[in-house]
């Protein structure tokens, strides 16, 4: 029992150790960020679903900010529908380039 506890906290310092090791690649996020442009890529737009709000421009966001909301709609702690769905389907890679990408945006 002991070793089976032993092999479950290894493997969770190993899945940790992997996340921190995820360097974003704003280059390889230019394939990746079609599904963002649409709202957030028009100044001043404001969609209307589920209620209508102001989108926000993603442009010279710090990447961590933006690693941190994608997380968060992805685990379901933010509740926007739309934004949760595109973020399911992100890997830790792609949210990390993503994040690269706009960061580097002025």
């Amino acid at each position: 029992m002991k070793k089976i506890f032993a092999l479950l906290a290894l493997a969770g310092v190993a899945n940790f150790a992997a996340a921190a090791d995820i360097v974003g690649n704003a280059k390889a996020a230019e394939n990746k960020v079609a599904m963002c442009i649409g709202c957030h890529g028009i100044p001043g737009y404001k969609a209307t679903f589920p209620e209508v709000y102001q989108v926000p421009m993603l442009g010279g966001q710090s990447a961590k900010y933006i690693e941190n909301a994608l997380n968060a709609y992805k685990k379901g702690e933010r509740k926007h529908p739309s934004m949760r769905g595109i973020a399911a389907g992100l890997s830790d890679q792609d949210i990390a380039d993503v994040a690269a990408y706009y960061a580097q945006q002025k």
